[in-house]
């Protein structure tokens, strides 16, 4: 008889379990509170809530696509890293190795001196040496400190916002560096930038659910679990028995479900700090930039550090993605006062390539985007009580809350509820 394992939340880390599970014979059922699954990296409606990206080094995410049948070159435009403004100046790196390419793009990036460059080549290779590894308390500004102000803020600076939601003097440097390890030096194309050109449920969430139900899988969307107990070597989800339970939902709710039965999981839960982000769109007609991504100088009074060019990617004519990340000050402004600014910072840094006037279309806030990712960081372990698993990007692991540790929490949980 195939083991019984429920599914607490359909987001990524949740739809990896369930695939996972699937695939190893168990009889799944998946509760979702929503009416759709996907969690926080869903569509709403002809827009993406928020603008997300992978890199080539995230291989458990693309190896689930590829499960439920979603072609890599169909779902992405894959290009080198490529990390420029609007005025071009960045770093692009070349096909082949990643560290010998970054290498070369920072010796031929334009706007910086050559002891600019020399200093990040230094750094970089130190932190090589180190195994990409630091003191636990070290923040990614104390491992930047000794580089030019212009490398800080050019490069450092918005990597960090990009990776980890977090601002670069409160960001966990060993789980920056993890990041850069993985980028780096994981071999030919894990450094590349993978750039959506589907909606984020059709990158996941629609495929998958699809697969589950067409291989047996019970769904039950709209159904927010109210009571998780235990059954003798089992639990019970809402009255109905299993074998095993991963709690997949968020932090907070998957906390008031283990409260009963794990306090010191739950107390781990409750106590993280979260990181808003905020997408504003925009539209300018026949608008084209020179890159799907450019990187923007984010100020007191502009409030983005990236735009991409939808229209590029898959979507509509003019259509641009403003993204505000690590944004708590923007939030406490509001979206009107964003979306002002926002437009003025686009007018100022776009300017070449407004062909019209630029209108908002939308603006989203995600005001608990991402936990905030501090150094020494106690995240809740992906086992809450026996027989009781948690996945989510929260959960314990080397990765910043990202779509690659969602999904590797997920997978994880699923071995473990089976083995």
């Amino acid at each position: 008889m195939s083991r019984k394992v429920a599914v607490v939340g359909a987001g990524w880390a949740g739809l990896a379990a369930g695939v996972e599970a699937t695939t190893a014979g168990a009889d799944v059922t998946l509760f979702e509170m929503a009416p759709h699954a996907g969690g926080r990296a869903r569509s709403v409606g002809d827009l993406d809530n928020g603008q997300h990206i992978c890199i080539g080094a995230y291989r458990e995410a693309l190896r689930l696509m590829k499960t439920v049948g979603v072609d890599e070159g169909d779902a992405f435009d894959r290009m080198p890293l490529t990390l420029v403004d609007s005025d071009g100046f960045g770093l692009r790196l070349g096909h082949g190795a990643p560290m010998p390419a970054f290498a070369l793009a920072v010796l031929r990036r334009r706007g910086w001196r050559w002891r600019e460059r020399v200093a990040l080549l230094r750094l970089a290779a130190r932190w090589s040496r180190s195994g990409f590894a630091c003191a636990p308390a070290s923040t990614v500004a104390d491992l930047c400190a000794a580089l030019p102000d212009r490398v800080r803020r050019d490069f450092i600076e918005p990597l960090c916002i990009a990776a980890l939601n977090t601002p670069a003097t409160a960001a966990s440097g060993g789980v920056f560096l993890r990041v850069l390890h993985d980028a780096l030096a994981s071999g030919p194309g894990s450094a590349d930038l993978l750039l959506p050109r589907l909606g984020l449920s059709e990158l996941l969430a629609t495929p998958a659910t699809a697969w589950l139900a067409s291989r047996g899988a019970t769904l039950r969307l709209t159904h927010r679990v109210e009571r998780i107990e235990r059954d003798g070597s089992g639990w019970r989800v809402d009255g109905l028995a299993f074998d095993r339970v991963v709690l997949a939902a968020s932090a907070v709710e998957s906390a008031r479900l283990a409260a009963a039965f794990a306090p010191t999981w739950t107390a781990a839960a409750t106590a993280l700090r979260y990181e808003p982000i905020i997408t504003v769109y925009a539209r300018s007609d026949g608008c084209r930039l020179p890159e799907p991504m450019l990187a923007l100088a984010a100020t007191s009074v502009a409030p983005a550090q990236f735009v991409f060019d939808r229209g590029r990617l898959g979507g509509a004519d003019g259509l641009l993605a403003f993204v505000v990340s690590g944004a708590a000050e923007w939030v406490e402004r509001g979206s009107e006062a964003v979306e002002a600014a926002a437009l003025l910072q686009a007018r100022e840094a776009l300017a070449p390539w407004l062909a019209g006037p630029l209108e908002i279309v939308r603006t989203l806030v995600e005001k608990r985007a991402t936990f905030a990712c501090t150094p020494g960081l106690a995240r809740p372990p992906g086992r809450v009580a026996e027989g009781l698993l948690a996945a989510g990007d929260f959960i314990d692991g080397p990765y910043p809350a990202t779509l690659e540790g969602a999904v590797r929490s997920g997978v994880a949980a699923a071995a473990a509820a089976l083995a």
